[in-house]
């Protein structure tokens, strides 16, 4: 089966979440497993593809409404990433280190998705399935079923993953005449509450609608940003495949970013030195609990609460425990959590930015990772952390409902069900007072460690609903 999957994101190539981990995971596990997958993301001006090198397989001009701008596909050389990785050249538009936040970011995206689909329609052969990834290509499957140039790719099954439903790619009607020429008799697909959106738009379009963890399929139909009516009348095309994480990549036993190595069987020593290592870095005591914090600081991963309930628990604790966070995003957020460090200094510390190894030493050296979301489709921090021995924290919702079980119930972290300040407090003294129990902290780490989070088993659902829309569209 050849498949193609396209988004925005793809780690190493581009990275700013969960989205870009999971699409540089799942087309290697397919691959493996006997199939031919693609990824397309645009070229970004990264760290990544700025050191390595591509060459390019074909050249045109992408038309945006009135506009032309030239492009160019690339494709990465070695194939050391386990799949093919192609990139969209549109130096007009994506000449630029940050992947979003551009006030042409619509233009920007909607070139991407026509100049991908101008590309693919070039090739002597279709794909079999093209996998589309959140809004930022929400586009394609109305394209390629409705746009008279696209004549070519109405019959291939497309799917829609969705990583997170609050960003919808939403724009006005005035923008309508980017879009290739289509039946006009069809636009009532693109329009969601009076507007072009783009999310909703492929969740119509698409031959199935995939969610990134059970939970989260469930919670969308009561709780998705405006589109709940939709997603219950698409439920019959609809599953949620919880994500997998790369083993070969989080593996304490191999992680060339840690002090010491270590598995199930060592992870005390092992753990504990990597322990010492951050903490000296960052001025904190490895005699004391250390939780840790690592992601965006925005509302919906409850980051706000997050200033407040350090400070309480630190307080609360006589400075008994250590708090380290990792992330950036929300100016004032960034701000609060700063400012604590003129009061609780030995105890607290913030790194505002993102630091890929940094992040894989938090993982092997904290004891409890704090996860209070508001919103978490999948989460894959949670699953990282017990790869690592670090228990999670988290709030019941989305995939923290799915991979995290509190241990009063015999499980492998601990849970709350809101999200707010008290329960952050109230989770940090239970894993304070579980702290000084040895024997069932270090039971609970080796049940985490414990557990199978591979992609394999994921990627055969995925292939399995790729089936099942193929032998729907052959019959």
């Amino acid at each position: 089966m050849e498949i193609f999957h396209i988004a925005a994101e793809c780690y190493p190539a581009a990275k700013v979440g969960g989205l870009a981990d999971v699409v540089g995971a799942l087309p290697k596990y397919q691959n493996s497993a006997g199939h031919l997958v693609s990824v397309v993301l645009p070229r970004y001006e990264t760290k990544f593809i700025n050191e390595n090198e591509f060459d390019c397989v074909h050249s045109d001009f992408v038309k945006l409404g009135n506009f032309n701008f030239p492009f160019n596909i690339l494709k990465e050389r070695t194939g050391k990433l386990g799949y093919e990785l192609y990139l969209v050249e549109i130096p007009e538009l994506f000449d630029r280190k940050e992947i979003y936040g551009h006030e042409d970011d619509i233009e920007r995206f909607v070139s991407f998705q026509i100049a991908t689909l101008d590309w693919i329609n070039t090739r002597t052969a279709m794909p079999d399935v093209i996998n589309c990834h959140d809004h930022h290509t929400g586009l394609i499957p109305f394209m390629m079923m409705y746009a008279n140039k696209y004549e070519k790719l109405k019959d291939t099954p497309t799917v829609i993953t969705i990583h997170n439903s609050i960003y919808q790619g939403q724009f006005g009607f005035d923008k309508l005449y980017y879009l290739p020429e289509f039946d006009l008799s069809k636009v009532t697909l693109l329009e969601w509450d009076n507007r072009i959106n783009s999310l909703a738009t492929a969740i119509k379009c698409a031959s199935a609608v995939t969610t990134v963890s059970p939970n989260y399929l469930n919670e969308i139909n009561y709780s998705a940003y405006g589109l709940e009516s939709l997603f219950n009348l698409v439920r019959y095309k609809s599953r949620g495949i919880l994500n997998g994480i790369d083993m070969e990549v989080w593996n304490p036993a191999t992680d060339k970013m840690l002090e010491k190595n270590y598995s199930i069987k060592n992870f005390k020593k092992g753990k504990q030195e990597n322990k010492e290592k951050l903490c000296a870095e960052h001025n904190l005591d490895p005699t004391k609990p250390l939780f840790s914090f690592i992601g965006r600081l925005l509302e919906e991963k409850g980051a706000d609460l997050l200033p407040h309930a350090a400070a309480m628990s630190l307080s609360e604790n006589y400075k008994e425990i250590n708090i380290l966070v990792l992330g950036s995003g929300n100016t004032e957020i960034e701000n609060q959590l700063t400012h604590l460090l003129t009061s609780f200094k030995g105890n607290y510390n913030a790194v505002i930015g993102y630091d890929e190894a940094l992040a894989h030493q938090i993982y092997a050296g904290s004891d409890f990772l704090l996860m209070p979301s508001r919103v978490e489709p999948c989460g894959l921090n949670q699953m990282y952390a017990m790869r690592y021995g670090t228990i999670p924290i988290v709030r019941r919702t989305g995939g923290l409902k799915d991979t995290v079980i509190d241990f009063g119930d015999n499980g492998n972290g601990i849970c709350h069900d809101q999200a707010s300040v008290g329960d952050i407090c109230y989770s940090i003294q239970r894993a304070v007072n579980l702290y000084k129990d040895k024997k069932k902290i270090n039971d609970i780490r080796k049940k985490g460690m414990a557990i199978d989070h591979s992609w394999e088993s994921v990627c055969q659902e995925y292939i399995e609903g790729y089936n099942l829309i193929l032998n729907k569209n052959e019959g």
